[in-house]
């Protein structure tokens, strides 16, 4: 019997995995300069956390979640997306109480979702996310946008466009609310099944359906941008103007709303269309009743969430311009003997302590194999010893870019590599 690996999921193997590691500490080292600190949280959560903290409006929790009962009978939940699950950490862990703003970051969180698998988006994804819990002022929005961007330009991905929007606050939704079911009772024929469950329960989820009929429908709708506050107003105004600051050109785009029900105020999507059809490469907003709503304290928040595999695409789709090559093997030590293999040992420690990628042959090849598999992992250079060798304490050193070969004392050895 054969397997294979579920259905909208993926290996990661060996020829890519280096990508992410450079992209990873890329983000590391960006996120570090921002001032952020990693947290690590489970990858599943009671089911409760997903349902009050994203809406069960959602097609999130509606359709795509991963839960099932343990052995406790507990209702638990495999992670769909990474806020939830870091607002309920800042509540049980006091976080709260300490010094704000706090600035949090996740690099390659396993997050699952059941859905159709296409390109960039697989049943088990990944993602970088960004959340600062305590900080109410636009200027944090511009500088999570701010962040996105720099990651995104570091890693070779440029052509990019930046979409806002303000979808309100608890202040200025209800009144809003009113307007668009009276805009959509008027139209409830031409609405899907999902969108007319929707309709009085989280109208502006209608705004957010892929339906092409609610799609065509919501073109009219009225606009949030048009019946804001005047704080939430000023907010936004605010927004632009610190964007403005940051060199980072936006587009207003109104029909922005985002799948979650925790938004408030603003929301962005950065769009990329490095591979010829145009693509959000990131999205997430301010979340300031989440922590709240999940029984915390009144702590504003905001963040977003950027997926590595559809990153992943994106920078291959730019010719992968800012990726590494696939590292090589420094040395491989190849061996003819017994006693010639024992002493390998002694210098693979040796290489190996002196910070050089080292390997030895553990398959009784024969010399002529020996270099041929090196020659298959590309690695820099070979030192073959055999009796002769042995004897005189001497190692051949072969660069294997240039062909040129050299005698080298056993001892010699590392620093002869780290010269050349």
């Amino acid at each position: 019997m054969s397997y294979s690996v579920p259905k909208g999921t993926k290996d990661l193997l060996p020829e890519d995995t280096y990508k992410w590691q450079f992209v990873e500490e890329v983000i590391r080292n960006i996120c570090r300069k921002y001032g952020f600190n990693e947290i690590r949280t489970p990858i599943f959560e009671h089911t409760e956390v997903f349902v009050r903290g994203v809406g069960d409006t959602t097609d999130v929790v509606s359709k795509e979640m991963y839960t099932f009962e343990d052995k406790g009978k507990r209702s638990i939940t495999l992670r769909p997306e990474g806020t939830a699950g870091v607002a309920r950490s800042i509540i049980e862990n006091s976080i709260a109480s300490g010094p704000q703003p706090t600035k949090l970051y996740y690099l390659s969180a396993p997050m699952f979702r059941y859905e159709n698998p296409q390109a960039g988006r697989q049943r088990q994804f990944h993602q970088f996310g960004l959340e600062i819990f305590g900080a109410p002022n636009a200027s944090v929005d511009a500088e999570t946008i701010a962040l996105a961007w720099e990651v995104l330009n570091a890693v070779g991905v440029h052509n990019l466009s930046l979409n806002i929007n303000s979808i309100g606050c608890p202040e200025c939704r209800p009144k809003y609310r009113e307007k668009l079911i009276a805009y959509f009772e008027e139209r409830k024929d031409k609405l899907c099944k999902t969108c007319l469950e929707r309709l009085y329960k989280n109208p502006l989820r209608i705004l957010d359906c892929k339906e092409e009929s609610c799609h065509e429908v919501g073109k009219d709708a009225p606009l949030i941008i048009d019946h804001l506050c005047p704080e939430c107003s000023d907010h936004f105004e605010k927004l632009k103007s610190y964007l403005d600051e940051y060199g980072i050109n936006y587009k207003i785009n109104p029909h922005i709303v985002r799948g979650l029900d925790y938004y408030t105020k603003t929301v962005f999507e950065i769009i990329s269309d490095e591979i010829g059809a145009q693509g959000t490469v990131c999205g997430g907003g301010r979340y300031d009743g989440l922590v709240e709503q999940l029984g915390g304290p009144k702590l504003c928040g905001i963040g977003f969430g950027m997926g590595m595999e559809r990153l992943m695409m994106v920078i291959e789709g730019t010719g992968a311009a800012a990726l590494p090559e696939k590292p090589r093997l420094d040395c491989y030590i190849a061996s003819m003997g017994e006693n010639a293999r024992v002493k390998c040992v002694g210098i693979l420690k040796t290489l190996r302590d002196n910070g050089i990628s080292a390997d030895m042959d553990h398959v009784s090849r024969s010399m002529k194999a020996q270099f041929k598999y090196a020659g298959k992992l590309g690695v820099r250079f070979v030192a073959s010893i055999g009796d002769n060798e042995l004897e005189r304490g001497m190692a051949r050193l072969k660069n294997m870019d240039t062909g040129e070969e050299k005698e080298v004392a056993f001892a010699e050895i590392a620093e002869a590599i780290k010269n050349a």
